[in-house]
């Protein structure tokens, strides 16, 4: 079996920006969730789908917030999108998916526990988690744990993490504190660019093995002067920054890997949310209805 794991964020986000703005009788702004909807039907119809998770941001603070206050925050994030955030979990859970709704951890987090602790399970052929986030490439594992952008249809072994990154995942986190991460607030150190980073880390892996003076290394990146200054006098910073890029894998999570198996969705709380939705249209997409 698989598993398809669902960043219910992004996917929320997605949806926001790509669908057309549609308000209920009573004035609510629903379009991102009836996208929602729609996106997680045809991710279940694929005859692969048999056990499914969705994680969401259920706030968008996290503890790394604590750690680092320029991590991301909900600022800016428009308020009708935000409106829509629990109404999506509810969406979900109505579909018949299991649902995690992060607070203290991210979204990312949940689906990285999930990840971990499941690849090695014997029944599990496969796990893709269905995300372009840079940070989950972290979780990659041969081909048994992948990462799928479900918008453009890349799906990320590890061989495809080395060859879009020029690292291995396991130095995703170092790479995200080097080059930084905007969208999630990470500044990175001044002077490494992409290509500099992927040449470093493909020799010495970790921060920790970059040797200060760049006399001591044994590549020669562009600017390697300029970027060892840098990193020594910010090596501190960097390894905090790593610290937020790295994804925790001890999430509480309390389901089994039977928990995750779909079953069809909820008639009775679906054809209710649909009605809170203003749309009869989608009453008749779902294929399969839970017993």
């Amino acid at each position: 079996m698989k598993i398809h794991l669902v960043d219910g964020t992004y996917e929320l986000f997605r949806c926001y920006f790509a669908t057309p703005s549609f308000r209920t009788k009573n004035g609510r702004e629903v379009g991102a969730v009836r996208g929602l909807i729609q996106t997680l039907l045809s991710l279940l119809r694929e005859p692969d789908v048999t056990h499914v998770a969705c994680a969401f941001d259920h706030v968008i603070e996290s503890f790394r917030n604590k750690l680092f206050y320029g991590y991301k925050t909900g600022e800016g994030i428009p308020k009708d999108l935000l409106d829509q955030f629990e109404l999506a979990e509810l969406s979900t859970s109505a579909l018949g998916i299991t649902v995690w709704p992060m607070t203290e951890y991210e979204a990312d987090d949940a689906l990285a526990t999930a990840a971990e602790r499941w690849s090695t399970d014997h029944r599990v052929s496969q796990i893709v988690i269905c995300s372009p986030d840079k940070d989950l490439t972290q979780m990659v594992k041969g081909e048994r744990v992948t990462t799928l952008d479900r918008r453009r249809g890349v799906l990320l072994s590890e061989n495809g993490v080395t060859k879009k990154f020029g690292v291995s995942p396991s130095s995703i986190p170092d790479y995200l504190a080097l080059v930084g991460d905007k969208a999630d607030g990470i500044p990175g150190i001044s002077g490494w660019g992409t290509k500099s980073t992927a040449q470093v880390l493909n020799r010495y892996v970790h921060l920790e093995n970059i040797p200060d003076n760049y006399l001591e290394w044994d590549i020669s990146p562009r600017g390697s002067n300029k970027i060892s200054i840098a990193l020594k006098e910010g090596r501190e910073d960097a390894l905090l920054y790593r610290t937020l890029a790295t994804l925790r894998i001890d999430v509480p999570l309390s389901e089994t890997l039977d928990d995750l198996l779909w079953k069809g969705v909820n008639q009775k709380y679906y054809i209710q949310l649909c009605d809170e939705l203003d749309s009869e249209r989608l009453k008749n997409i779902p294929h399969v209805w839970k017993d």
